[in-house]
């Protein structure tokens, strides 16, 4: 079977960076990786030829090889020990975790946390996500409260060793207690999770029977959670040391809440700042006067300018919304209504008539249709 382009297997154009080509090779090779899929033969095919792209292409001078010869060798390309196909020595590829990777040592070791071919090292726990539904008010004043959730913890019986009381986990007669098994496909070998131990180097022959030799249980917990003034749709909380145990000793994982925030009935939220209409009669708008406005921290008192018209926004300072990281507050805009009286009597028309005559003005005359 002919061999596949090596940018349609990666899934990038020929023009593709350098800094793309990594990028979507950290993806497919954690995805197919033989530690992620124990005893998936072809997401271990799969692996094995993205690997092999990325080889290629992530060296300038090999790319350039590449995108002038294709699969084929060149006569540069075909020196001794190249084999046939396309001339690239992978060598290197012999044995994972054991030198000769160079950035492809590095990409592993940032997709599963520490050196290749050490899993018995500790891992840390996984994280958990929570999210919570905030009152608008709350939001403003901060609080605390509890959430209610599943998670695994460690077991109180065996401690998180998965072994009966009296009884201690044993180094695994399959990998001799490395953890790692070593495959070969012809004349490329790499080593995976030892699929008896599952990369713990330890077995358990007297399972604990609480919790069945996994050394976790799944537990409802009540944890406290304190949620500062000024969170938002979308804020984040962290919790550390709250999420999944770790393993082989590892640190647990941390739980981040995410804050769902109410929308209020007469305010309106915009960044730190709170945004209101409030209603002012004619006589207010036209005299001037002291008004009572609502705000998050209760009623504070306005001044309206005598002459004020409809629609103009007034600015009370510090009134807004905490800043989430300290330091200040936003303000508060208020737009001004003015309310026109309706079902007048007679005598207030007569009056308005007479405020009409004595203050004439057209307020359309500078439009000009």
């Amino acid at each position: 079977m002919a061999k596949r382009d090596y940018y349609d297997v990666l899934g990038v154009s020929r023009k593709a960076s350098e800094r793309e080509i990594k990028r979507v090779y950290r993806k497919l090779a954690r995805k197919y990786h033989p530690d992620v899929n124990p005893g998936d033969s072809e997401a271990e095919a799969k692996f094995k030829e993205v690997t092999e792209a990325y080889e290629a292409l992530s060296d300038p001078k090999k790319r350039r090889q590449y995108d002038q010869f294709g699969h084929q060798p060149s006569a540069s390309a075909t020196a001794e020990g190249a084999g046939p196909g396309f001339g690239f020595d992978f060598g290197p590829f012999t044995e994972f975790g054991r030198g000769g990777l160079g950035g492809i040592r590095d990409i592993f070791s940032d997709l599963f946390g520490g050196q290749p071919g050490t899993p018995t090292a500790p891992q840390k726990g996984e994280d958990l996500h929570y999210s919570i539904d905030v009152d608008f008010d709350d939001a403003i004043r901060g609080l605390s409260t509890e959430i209610v959730l599943q998670k695994h913890v460690l077991c109180d019986i065996c401690q998180g060793s998965g072994a009966e009381p009296g009884s201690a986990p044993q180094p695994c007669p399959e990998c001799g207690g490395s953890g790692r098994r070593q495959i070969s496909r012809g004349t490329l070998s790499m080593t995976s999770t030892c699929p008896r131990c599952h990369g713990g180097g330890k077995v358990v022959l007297k399972p604990c029977r609480t919790c069945g030799g996994r050394g976790m249980v799944y537990r409802t917990e009540r944890i406290k959670v304190k949620i500062p003034p000024g969170v938002d749709t979308g804020s984040r909380i962290r919790l550390t040391g709250k999420g999944e145990p770790g393993k082989n000793g590892g640190p647990p994982g941390d739980l981040y809440v995410t804050t769902r925030v109410h929308p209020h009935r007469f305010f309106e939220r915009k960044g730190d700042n709170i945004y209101c209409t409030i209603s002012v009669t004619i006589t207010e708008a036209a005299l001037g006067a002291r008004v009572e406005v609502p705000t998050v921290d209760g009623k504070a008192t306005m001044t309206i300018p005598a002459g004020t018209p409809s629609g103009r926004i007034f600015r009370l300072r510090d009134k807004g919304v905490p800043y989430l990281k300290g330091g200040g507050r936003g303000d508060q805009y208020v737009t001004v209504q003015v309310v026109v009286p309706q079902n007048l009597d007679e005598r207030s028309q007569q009056l308005l008539r007479e405020f009409s005559r004595l203050n004439p003005m057209d307020p359309r005359g500078d439009l000009k249709i």
